[in-house]
């Protein structure tokens, strides 16, 4: 068991508080809640029972606001829990809002990798699409299959247009050929699609 340390209003919406135990902050509640299960400064609460009490007070709220956060832009599951988290919903909340969210096809991890690829791969290898698919909490097997249709002709294709901006106004010799080279790595392409780019513009150079 642990203690409530203080309760106190949001700044950003009146209706709504932050509860902390032991001095840390630990989640939102609306007031109403707050009200109805007696919650005082002082009393002792586990954070299991803050979570059931917050579940079924601001399920329904919590899913209405995870639903506008991706009605501009498509988002992963892991960045849902993470905007949940900063609105101070515990972690019984998320897994309630992902589980709905799933059911009404608005989450899919899979979907979202396939389109980010996609748009990504027109400016960046397939190498720094992977670690930021990574970064958003996608998951090995669906990185892989959003990648399936990322072949090395057209990333070779997409290295060899980038290097032709980068190389404008620049002279073909060694140094600036190796600063090319680690410029399309820092892109995210592997050693052979760099090569392979550096290759046919150094043919295309000599010809």
């Amino acid at each position: 068991m642990s203690e409530i340390t203080a309760i106190t209003p949001q700044v950003k919406d009146k209706t709504r508080c932050n509860v902390f135990i032991d001095g840390r902050f630990c989640c939102g509640l609306t007031l109403e809640a707050t009200v109805k299960n007696r919650l005082k400064v002082g009393q002792e609460i586990s954070e299991a029972k803050l979570s059931e009490i917050q579940l079924e007070s601001e399920k329904s709220v919590a899913l209405d606001k995870a639903l506008a956060h991706i009605s501009a832009t498509q988002k992963t599951e892991k960045q849902i829990r993470e905007f949940l988290s900063k609105k101070g919903y515990l972690s019984a909340v998320a897994d309630h809002v992902v589980e709905k969210m799933r059911e009404y096809n608005f989450l899919n991890d899979g979907e979202y990798a396939e389109s980010y690829v996609e748009s990504a791969a027109k400016r960046k290898g397939s190498r720094l699409i992977r670690l930021e698919l990574k970064s958003k909490g996608i998951s090995d097997a669906e990185i892989d299959g959003a990648l399936e249709s990322l072949d090395e002709e057209t990333e070779i294709s997409t290295a060899r247009g980038i290097l032709d901006k980068y190389m404008r106004g620049k002279s073909f010799d060694r140094e600036t050929l190796q600063k090319a080279y680690r410029y399309l790595m820092g892109k995210g392409f592997d050693y052979d699609v760099a090569k392979a780019a550096l290759a046919s513009l150094s043919v295309e150079e000599e010809e």
